[in-house]
């Protein structure tokens, strides 16, 4: 398994937040008079865009047309003002950058997101920062809890308020870990609730450290204190178990319904008929072929390239799932409710049952399947001359495999595999000499080359984890990533100019004051980033940094620290671009086997290509592409949260074997109470001050925490030597303690 981090993730996974509206014109607002000015908006600009937003009415707008509206010209200083009023409580911003203004003295809807035994927070439904609510305050909410928030403060670290009202109790289930010592029995529960509960009634068979499924309780003054044990999954020391409460706590579906299966059952007896063939392109001549990893099953993209008099033909294969998954079938209706497939250490759980997902859709060598294909020309700077989308059918000739294809590129294939990929031969040697076009092209343009810390783990027979491995990119892989980014240009450079409803993946600039602390942080590293001093820094210029540290111990800490920077990528319904790839028009139409958003783009394309107009596609799809977006970004969120809670236990186990063991790392987070540090091969563990001998730590707030009695300074990038000290599996935390030089 890959530990994943990338926004743009054309081929596979998953960014986050949600689609809004159709545009900025396009809504309905509400009476402006509803809303007074707040007394807190003191400076000119504040007033002006509180002005405007009072025009605009209670239903929102988006920040660059708040800009307009307020006829403010001066970017910095309108979103200076901007933050001092989200600071002041005063306005809010959700995920998309829409503004909204709060009524003065009104009350809010809230959710409490975390709770401990003297207070909570709760996070907005309209975005903003957390409020902290008093214990006292809280008339018996609990975390997952939608409530009413009302008497809304200005505090020095932060707005508070109480609960008025419980809207809405959870229905998230709720996991954690049994302890039993001379404090008696209780949970420990996952998530965001912060403190032990007592058990109340039968163990269910539970045992200490034991992973289980439970109820929280009230007691008899109302406080959330037990915990009633409802199933138990096995022992908390083993990963995978503690993978299996992770999929129960995050809601992620598991067992298809029988009538899905018995309609996936239907479908994968489908073959490819000669009415089928006479009705589409085709394409089963043409030297087609896949690349992907040698265990992958579902294989939903293939690629050919020939060389032309001006530069290039790329033709992208895609699985033609909406040929199977009909639109409000029982199939359709439960790859909506999953969004995604999901990846863990030891298991794949698919959008679509295993008979479409690696059958009757997959694209298999040496068997006609049918496809959506995009089929592109490019001049020779990489520059797309001409697009078009055809319904297609194809004979893949070679079933790739990216260790394969990276030796024939580096020109230690041996005769056997140059034997097996003759077929496609001069289609790969075109296909690699394209890709060093496009990455040439995204060069250019200032394409980040944004690598996150991706682990490979090596599970025995028993799904223990013995192996933790960085992910290495080979040229092969880099090389379908390009392919694939073409298509979904191609994708939404052809609902752009159809005006149709659609689903686009989005990636908005990242907000003024994460770039100066990002900036005030890298120069306390003493790297340099004028770039970022200047007014709006561009993706150019964030790639001139990472390119400025590449190479160098501080890589990994520098890309981590951009990614943090960058806003969460995200389905929309509207395009407003794509930062990190420094694209104005980008959607996700590659991976339909494994990802709603792709499977609802096809649906909207073939109805385009099949000559549906502009009327009819927006009357069929307008709410669709909205509701689609909205749910895809969701089901996303919930599959990283999953993935990566599950990755922390798999790093813990391996960790947990390797007790007292030296090594090598790279401090890369500093805290008031100590140091993380990373090791070589991913695993990540904390380091307490309390650990060091004899020394007297002052924290600059930032970077780096200095000894004040032997002057030794603790800076995050710089190297440092750790012993293993403790992994706890069923939490996925590592302990490390230093070496003393």
């Amino acid at each position: 398994m890959e530990r994943r981090g990338n926004f743009n993730n054309s081929r596979g996974r998953n960014g986050n937040g949600r689609g809004r509206g159709n545009g900025y014109g396009k809504r309905t607002f509400a009476p402006p008079e509803k809303y007074e000015l707040p007394s807190a908006a003191s400076s000119w600009e504040e007033k002006l865009i509180v002005a405007a937003l009072k025009r605009c009415g209670g239903d929102g707008v988006p920040s660059r047309s708040l800009q307009r509206e307020a006829g403010l010209s001066d970017k910095n200083a309108f979103y200076d003002a901007l933050h001092s009023l989200k600071d002041k409580g005063e306005i809010t911003v959700d995920k998309d950058h829409w503004v909204k203004l709060i009524p003065r003295g009104g009350d809010i809807e809230a959710q409490i997101v975390s709770l401990s035994e003297r207070f909570g927070f709760a996070r907005p439904k309209l975005g903003g920062e957390d409020i902290f609510v008093p214990g006292s305050a809280l008339k018996g909410a609990f975390v997952g809890d939608t409530v009413i928030l009302t008497d809304l403060q200005k505090r020095d670290k932060g707005p508070s308020g109480r609960v008025k009202r419980i809207v809405a109790r959870s229905e998230e289930p709720m996991t954690g870990t049994v302890h039993m010592d001379e404090e008696g029995k209780r949970v420990t529960p996952d998530g965001s609730l912060r403190y032990d509960l007592s058990i109340a009634g039968s163990l269910n068979g539970a045992k200490d450290k034991d992973k289980v499924l439970i109820k929280p309780l009230q007691d008899s003054r109302g406080d959330w204190t037990q915990a009633e044990i409802l199933s138990v999954f096995g022992t908390g020391e083993r990963a995978r178990v503690c993978a299996d409460a992770i999929i129960v706590r995050c809601g992620i579906p598991t067992e298809f319904p029988p009538e899905v299966m018995a309609q996936a059952e239907e479908i994968s007896k489908m073959t490819v008929t000669q009415e089928d063939i006479d009705q589409r392109l085709d394409l089963r001549d043409e030297p087609i072929f896949t690349i992907d990893s040698a265990d992958a099953k579902d294989l939903d993209d293939a690629i050919s390239v020939h060389k032309t008099v001006d530069g290039y033909t790329l033709g992208v294969h895609i699985a033609d799932v909406s040929h199977y998954v009909k639109a409000g079938t029982p199939i359709d209706q439960e790859a909506f409710r999953r969004g995604t497939s999901v990846y863990f250490a030891d298991r794949v759980i698919p959008m679509l049952p295993e008979a479409l997902s690696n059958g009757v859709c997959s694209l298999n060598a040496g068997t006609e399947k049918l496809t959506f294909s995009a089929l592109m020309d490019f001049d020779n700077e990489g520059n797309m001359l001409d697009y078009r989308f055809e319904k297609a059918v194809i004979n893949s000739k070679v079933r790739g495999v990216y260790a394969e294809v990276n030796t024939i590129l580096d020109g230690t294939a041996t005769q056997e595999i140059l034997d097996k990929y003759a077929p496609v031969m001069d289609s790969l040697m075109a296909a690699n000499e394209l890709y060093h076009v496009f990455q040439e092209a995204a060069r250019r343009r200032g394409n980040m080359d944004l690598s996150s810390d991706e682990t490979k783990f090596v599970l025995d027979e028993n799904g223990v984890c013995v192996q933790l491995l960085p992910r290495t990119t080979g040229e092969a892989e880099q090389l379908i990533e390009q392919m694939m980014i073409a298509a979904n240009i191609a994708a939404a450079k052809a609902a752009l100019k159809a005006e149709i409803p659609f689903l686009y993946r989005v990636h908005e600039r990242p907000q003024p004051d994460r770039v100066d602390e990002l900036a005030e942080l890298l120069e306390r590293l003493g790297i340099p980033c004028r770039e970022l001093r200047k007014g709006k820094p561009s993706t150019k210029d964030f790639a001139a940094i990472l390119d400025r540290v590449k190479d160098t111990p501080r890589a990994s800490l520098v890309n981590q620290r951009v990614l943090r920077t960058m806003e969460k990528a995200h389905y929309a319904d509207r395009e407003i671009g794509h930062f990190g790839l420094a694209l104005g028009e980008y959607s996700h139409f590659t991976s339909p086997i494994r990802r709603y958003p792709d499977t609802s783009i096809h649906r909207i394309l073939s109805d385009l290509v099949a000559g549906a107009d502009q009327t009819t596609l927006k009357k069929r799809y307008g709410e669709f592409a909205t509701l689609s977006a909205a749910e895809s970004s969701k089901t996303e969120v919930r599959a990283v949260t999953g993935e990566r809670s599950a990755e922390d236990c798999y790093i813990a186990e391996y960790m947990k074997a390797h007790l007292g063991e030296r090594h090598m790392g790279i401090i890369s987070g500093v805290t008031p109470k100590g140091i993380f540090v990373k090791l070589e091969n991913n695993a990540e563990g904390f380091v307490s001050l309390n650990d060091f001998e004899n020394c007297e730590f002052e924290y600059d707030g930032e970077v780096s925490h200095r000894d004040l009695r032997s002057g030794r300074v603790l800076m995050m990038g710089e190297e440092i030597g750790i012993i293993v000290a403790a992994a706890d599996v069923a939490t996925g935390r590592v302990d490390f303690m230093p070496q003393e030089p």
